[in-house]
C-alpha cells in the first residue's frame, strides 16, 4: 500500500502569513499534494494539483454550517444560499440571475465611471504622503460595486468593516472576537441588504438588486447574492491592488507598456486569496494520492502561482511575463465571476495612480493584514510627486 506523504506546515505561523512563498517551495519539492493533520485535510501545492482540484467536479464546494447553530445563523444564512457555497444544479441556479450583469459588455460600460472615481480619488491625495489602502485602492472597488448593485454610497464604510469582519471567519483558525464580530457583521450587513430588496420591490431602479429581485431567487437568496457581490466584487481588488503595488515599488518598478499584462502579473505574484478548500463526492485521484470520498483537500493558489515548473523564475515580479497561466481567479466551474470587473478597475485605477504620482515610493514599511487565506495590507504608506 501507497503511503500518504504528510506536511506539517503551520498556516498560522506568523513566518508564513509574512511570506508563504519559501514555505511553499519546499513543500512543492517534496510533493504536490500532502495530508495536513492540523486542517484535516489535504494541501496542494503544485500548479498541475491546484489546477485538477479546482475543475475536477468530484470535488464540490459542500456548505456545512457553523456552530454553534442558533448563534451563527445570520452567518451561515449568507452562505448557505450564495452560489459559491453550492455545487450545480443549486449553483447554477444561484449564478445564471447575477453572471449577466458581469458580462463584457456591462463592464466595459462601467469603464468611464471607474475612471472618474479613480480621478476623484487621487485629486483628494496629498502627495507628501498618503496610505494607499485606505485613499485610493480600498474605496475604489467598493464605489463601483455598490454603484453597480444600487447601494448608497453613504455606506461604503460600512461595507468594507462588514466584508472584512466577514472574510476573517475564512482564516484558519478564528478568534472568538472574530466570530462574533462576523456574527454581527452578517446581520448588520443582511438588514441593509433587506431594506433595500423591500424599496426595489415596490420602486425599482436601474440596478442588479433590482434585476435579482425580479428573478425567481428567493429573499434569502437575493440577499446572500448582494452580500456575496459586495464581498467578493471589492475584496480581491483591494487586496490584488496593495499585494502588487507593494512589490512593484519594492523593486522600483513601473506598470509596462501592457497594462493589462502588468495586471496579470499582480495577481499572480502574491495571490489575494490563498486557498479554497473542496471535499470529495467520491474517491478522486489528484496526483499520487487518492481524496476518499468526504475528504477535503485545499487549493493553494499562491504555490500554484509560484510553480516554477509553469512559470520561469516564479519569484521575479516581471511586468511583461508573458504567458501567465496563473490561478488567482480560480478555474472550472467557481471561476471568478467578477474577475471582468476587478481586471478591468486594476487596467484603469493602476495606470491613473502613476500618471499623477510618476515618482511614487514606499514611505514606510506596509503593515499586513496578518490574514493567511485572504493576504492582504491593511496600509501602506507612499509618498509622491504631481505630474
Amino acid at each position: 500500500m501507497r503511503s500518504v506523504p504528510t506536511t506539517s506546515i503551520d498556516l498560522t505561523d506568523p513566518d508564513v502569513v509574512a511570506d508563504p512563498y519559501p514555505h511553499f517551495a519546499r513543500e512543492r519539492e517534496q510533493h504536490a499534494v500532502a495530508w495536513h493533520e492540523p486542517s484535516g485535510m489535504y494541501l496542494t501545492f503544485a500548479h498541475a494539483t491546484v489546477g485538477q482540484v479546482q475543475r475536477d467536479r468530484r470535488l464540490g464546494r459542500l456548505w456545512a454550517d457553523k456552530e454553534p447553530l442558533d448563534y451563527l445563523e445570520p452567518f451561515n444564512l449568507l452562505h448557505r444560499n450564495q452560489m459559491m457555497e453550492n455545487e450545480p444544479p443549486a449553483h447554477t441556479r444561484l449564478r445564471r440571475p447575477v453572471a449577466k450583469a458581469f458580462a463584457r459588455g456591462h463592464i466595459e460600460r462601467l469603464r468611464p465611471r471607474v475612471r472618474e472615481i479613480a480621478g476623484g480619488l487621487l485629486a483628494d491625495l496629498d502627495p507628501a504622503g498618503f496610505d494607499i489602502i485606505e485613499g485610493y485602492a480600498e474605496p475604489l472597488p467598493v464605489l463601483v460595486i455598490a454603484d453597480l448593485l444600487g447601494v448608497p454610497r453613504s455606506y461604503a464604510h460600512d461595507l468594507r468593516d462588514w466584508s472584512q469582519a466577514i472574510v476573517r471567519m475564512y482564516e484558519v483558525a478564528p478568534s472568538q472576537q472574530t466570530v462574533d464580530d462576523a456574527v454581527r457583521a452578517a446581520t448588520d450587513f443582511a438588514g441593509l441588504v433587506r431594506e433595500l430588496v423591500g424599496e426595489r420591490r415596490t420602486t425599482p431602479a436601474d440596478d442588479l438588486i433590482t434585476d435579482l429581485v425580479a428573478t425567481e431567487l428567493t429573499e434569502d437568496e437575493v440577499v446572500a447574492a448582494v452580500v456575496l457581490l459586495l464581498n467578493a466584487g471589492h475584496e480581491a481588488s483591494v487586496n490584488v491592488f496593495g499585494n502588487g503595488l507593494t512589490a512593484m515599488l519594492r523593486r522600483g518598478l513601473t506598470p509596462g507598456a501592457d497594462v493589462p499584462a502588468t495586471v496579470e502579473e499582480m495577481l499572480r505574484f502574491d495571490s489575494a486569496l490563498q486557498l479554497f478548500e473542496r471535499t470529495a463526492m467520491e474517491d478522486v485521484e489528484v496526483g499520487d494520492i487518492v481524496v476518499e470520498e468526504g475528504q477535503k483537500i485545499a487549493a493553494l493558489l499562491g504555490a500554484a502561482n509560484r510553480d516554477p515548473e509553469v512559470f520561469d523564475q516564479p519569484d521575479e515580479f516581471r511586468v511583461d511575463r508573458d504567458p501567465n497561466n496563473h490561478l488567482a481567479f480560480g478555474v472550472g466551474v467557481h471561476f471568478c465571476l467578477g474577475a471582468p470587473l476587478a481586471r478591468m478597475e486594476l487596467a484603469e485605477s493602476l495606470p491613473a495612480l502613476f500618471e499623477t504620482f510618476p515618482d511614487l515610493t514606499l514611505a514606510d514599511e506596509p503593515v499586513s493584514r496578518g490574514t493567511f487565506v485572504l493576504r492582504g495590507y491593511r496600509s501602506v504608506p507612499v509618498r509622491g510627486t504631481h505630474a
